[in-house]
Order: C-alpha cells, then sequence, then structure tokens
C-alpha cells in the first residue's frame, strides 16, 4: 500500500523477493494486548472471515484478458513484479534489478522468465498458485540477455506480429530492454487489458473490500474513542496499528492536527491532539490483498461554526457524488456534482479550496483504475469502485484546517452504494459506525 503516511515517511524501497505464501502472513495481536485501551482490546480477529479468490476466478480473468487482448489486437501481455502479477497469478512478488517477468499470449500457456538461481523458489510458488501447473519457466543466467530470451519466449508462443502489451507499471528499464528486444514487433500499453479486467469487480472482490472497509471504521472507533486531547497523532496511530493487528490484518493511518488538515496529505511533523481543533485521519487496511481508503474528521470537544459548516458542505458533496455515480455517466460528472455543492457554497471556484479530483479508482491498489476528474468522459460501468472524498482546505483562514470525509463506494446496477455510512458528525463521527 503506498499510503500518504508512508509517502510522507519516505518508506524503504519495495524488496524483490518473491513471496511463496500470500496467506501465510497473518497479523497476530501483540502479546501486550491486554494493556490495549478497553476499546481496542475489544476488537476481533476478523482474518478468517476472508475467503480467497478461487482458482476459477483467477482462470476467468485470463480468459477474460485473452478476450481485451483479441479485441485490440494484442498478441500478448507482459507483467512484471506487482499487483496486477498477483491478480492473474495469485502469487506476490516485488521486483528487483533482474527482470522478472510474466507473459500471458492471446492462446496458449503463460510464461515465466527468470534468473537461474529462482527458478527453485518460482516454481514453489508456482505449486501454491491456483493456476500455477499450466506455467512455463524459462531462466537466464547472470551472463546471459534475459531480454533476448523473453523476445525468443514470445515468439515460439505466439508467431503473429501483433504488438506486446506491458503492464503500465513495468519499469522503464525494463519496457525499453523489451522494446528493443521484440522489434519489429512493436510494445504497447497494456491498460486496456489490465485496466479492463482489474477496473470489474467480482462478488468475491467485492467482498473482501467489503470486510476491509468495515475492519477500517471498527478501527477507526476503537481508537477514537482510546484517544483524548493531550496525546499526539503518533500515539494516535500506533493505536492503529495495533488496533489493525487486533484484527489479524496489515493497516495503518495518518492523524492530521489543526493547521496540518488543511493540507490534504498532511504533514510528517509532529503534532498534539488539541480540544476543539479538526483532526483528520485517512488510509486503510488490506484483506486478501484488497484494500480500503476512509477518511473521518472529528473534534474533541465542541466545533467552532465555521468549522460546522464546513463538515456540512463537505457531507453534502459526498452525497450529491454518491447520487450522481451510476451506470452510464460521465467520470467526470461525479466529481461536478461535489464540487458544484462545494462551489455554490462559496469555496470555489474550480480547484481553489476543493483541490483534489473527488475520488479514484481502488482495488488491490489504493490508488488504481479509473478517476473521477474533470475531462474523464469515460463512462461509469456497474461493478467499479472508487473512493468517495470531496475536502475543503483552508490554509488561508486565521485558524486554518482543512476536513475531508471518504468512504468507498462500488457501482450497483442502477446507482451507488457506499461500502460504510456517512460520517454524521464532527462531534460524533462514528455514530452511525
Amino acid at each position: 500500500m503506498l499510503s500518504r503516511r508512508r509517502f510522507l515517511a519516505t518508506a524503504a524501497a519495495t524488496a524483490p523477493a518473491l513471496a511463496l505464501n500470500p496467506l501465510s502472513a497473518q497479523v497476530k495481536p501483540s502479546p501486550s494486548a491486554q494493556d490495549l485501551p478497553a476499546p481496542i482490546h475489544a476488537l476481533q480477529d476478523r482474518s478468517h472471515e476472508a475467503v480467497p479468490i478461487s482458482a476459477a476466478e483467477r482462470q476467468h480473468r485470463t480468459d477474460r484478458a485473452r478476450e481485451l487482448m483479441q479485441q485490440h489486437k494484442l498478441a500478448a501481455l507482459t507483467v512484471t513484479g506487482g499487483t496486477t502479477l498477483e491478480y492473474f497469478l495469485g502469487v506476490p512478488a516485488g521486483q528487483s534489478e533482474r527482470l522478472f517477468a510474466w507473459t500471458l499470449p492471446t492462446t496458449g500457456d503463460p510464461f515465466i522468465v527468470c534468473p537461474t538461481f529462482e527458478a527453485g523458489r518460482v516454481h514453489e510458488a508456482l505449486s501454491l498458485s491456483p493456476n500455477g501447473a499450466h506455467t512455463r519457466v524459462y531462466t537466464w543466467n547472470e551472463d546471459e540477455d534475459p531480454y533476448a530470451l523473453l523476445a525468443k519466449s514470445l515468439q515460439a508462443a505466439t508467431p503473429s506480429s501483433l504488438p506486446l502489451a506491458l503492464d503500465e507499471r513495468v519499469q522503464y528499464v525494463f519496457a525499453d530492454r523489451i522494446a528493443q528486444a521484440i522489434a519489429p514487433r512493436a510494445a504497447t500499453s497494456g491498460i486496456p487489458v489490465v485496466a479492463g479486467c482489474r477496473s470489474i469487480k467480482s462478488p468475491a472482490e467485492l467482498a473482501l473490500m467489503q470486510l476491509a472497509n468495515d475492519i477500517t471504521l471498527s478501527v477507526y472507533k476503537a481508537v477514537y474513542e482510546s484517544c483524548s486531547p493531550g496525546m499526539t497523532n503518533r500515539q494516535f496511530t500506533s493505536l492503529v496499528d495495533a488496533a489493525y493487528a487486533r484484527c489479524g490484518v496489515r493497516g495503518e493511518a495518518s492523524c492530521q492536527v489543526a493547521a496540518f488538515s488543511a493540507q490534504p496529505h498532511g504533514s510528517p511533523t509532529p503534532q498534539v491532539i488539541r480540544e476543539n481543533q479538526i483532526i483528520l485521519i485517512d488510509d486503510g487496511c488490506f484483506v486478501q490483498g484488497y484494500q480500503s481508503d476512509m477518511s473521518r474528521s472529528f473534534v474533541y470537544g465542541k466545533p467552532t461554526d465555521r468549522q460546522r459548516r464546513v463538515f456540512d458542505i463537505v457531507h453534502q458533496a459526498q452525497a450529491a457524488a454518491l447520487a450522481a455515480a451510476r451506470p452510464g455517466v460521465e467520470m467526470q460528472s461525479v466529481d461536478a456534482a461535489a464540487r458544484a455543492v462545494i462551489t455554490n457554497a462559496g469555496f470555489g471556484p474550480g480547484y481553489k479550496h476543493f483541490t483534489h479530483r473527488v475520488g479514484h479508482g481502488i482495488g488491490m491498489d489504493m490508488h488504481e483504475w479509473f478517476y473521477l476528474v474533470r475531462g474523464n468522459t469515460q463512462l461509469i460501468a456497474p461493478n467499479m469502485t472508487f473512493s468517495n472524498e470531496p475536502g475543503i482546505y483552508l490554509a488561508d483562514d486565521p485558524e486554518p484546517f482543512g476536513i475531508r470525509l471518504e468512504d468507498d463506494m462500488h457501482i450497483t446496477a442502477d446507482g451507488a452504494r457506499l461500502f460504510t455510512p456517512q460520517s454524521p458528525s464532527l462531534e460524533h463521527p462514528f455514530a452511525n459506525a
């Protein structure tokens, strides 16, 4: 999860290791759980509620990818480490400077090109993968050219001259060398294939996302009830970490106080929670690889009239975006609906105080296709999932603050539904939880 908290904290680079068992890394409650505040201690491990994606569904994903490749006249799709590889193969893997690539031809068996010394781990991972038995493995030694091996393997798998699609997360150093190796065959964007698959969620995916959102809401509520003025924002986020561990999942949160809440993604500066000041929390958790993304704004104490008014406007904007989101409408119309509420209330025009789009796609990545933003004329389809997160940020106020309300939503046959209820007020942010 490239969360806002990690972005601000400058997290360590992604490890190149291949995770051999995606189900083995369950988070267990801390040994000092008895010392946690009562609301957090009351949380229960919910990881057992998650139903893993089935082998049949992963087969359906590759079938769908092949349909899209045929529609777009593509020979194959190549993916390096990351969430798209996990989506299709069920094997989480990072990426190092050495080429590790999975290729799915339009017809025939998929294949992997990887370093020879990784072959044992790859075969072990494939033995745990639902569809790993039909994946060929081609290896290269350190003094050999992996790109020539990929080109040769691709030509053997699909002798047509149609282009090779590359997942958008393939690093340039790999994409450039692959393009050179497969010439005169062209290399092109794999977004129509990957996003065409991943943007439409199955019932199993929606269930995992629902569980992730339910857990996040319960964690936020428990930590809110466990904190008070005088604590630091880092103490708040440490309790969030402990609460997620109690629930048996991996997650985190950012916590921004007062003037720092006027920055949409906040600041790493240490902060102290004060009575009657805005607190803005954000981020989510993973459940079987699927994410939640939720923001809540609240105060400990009594809000000012201005804080209440801004909250009410943002609340109305979120409701307007939800009402506008339905199959067949342009994605930009959802952003426009929320932005109109904020602008008409005097906090416009444009991006003056509502400084970002109203939503992004979400699933295995916190930010994925597609985006609810001005200029995006793509049509919304059933079973797409998005964040719904309008905000007003008043960095130039005498007492600066910002308010954002964020819940994830999925598109139904005739509208949209939030995974979690809207937050009702600054004083009682979890009254509907």
